[in-house]
């Protein structure tokens, strides 16, 4: 995974918080949208566990943070095949 990824992934997570902590209804709506894309990268039960995770307020925290220092998922993407283009 590229820096400019991990840079968006975090600041998108921080940006979440911090509004998910001032206007609580609009968290509901994020927390959706972030499963909705989750589910996409990391497959229903993944992308379900990770955003469950990610809303839970200590244990969000510390996953994201270990996340950081680890360098990659606790939770990984599924593997996309790439199309054959050797015509």
């Amino acid at each position: 995974m590229g820096v400019g990824r991990q840079v968006q992934q975090y600041a998108t997570r921080r940006v979440t918080k911090k509004l998910t902590r001032a206007i609580p209804w609009l968290g509901a709506v994020i927390a959706l949208a972030t499963l909705g894309a989750a589910i996409r990268r990391k497959g229903f039960l993944g992308g379900t566990f990770d955003t469950a995770l990610d809303f839970t307020p200590v244990v969000g925290t510390l996953k994201n943070l270990a996340e950081v220092g680890r360098g990659r998922d606790f939770i990984r993407d599924k593997v996309r095949l790439k199309p054959d283009t050797t015509d």
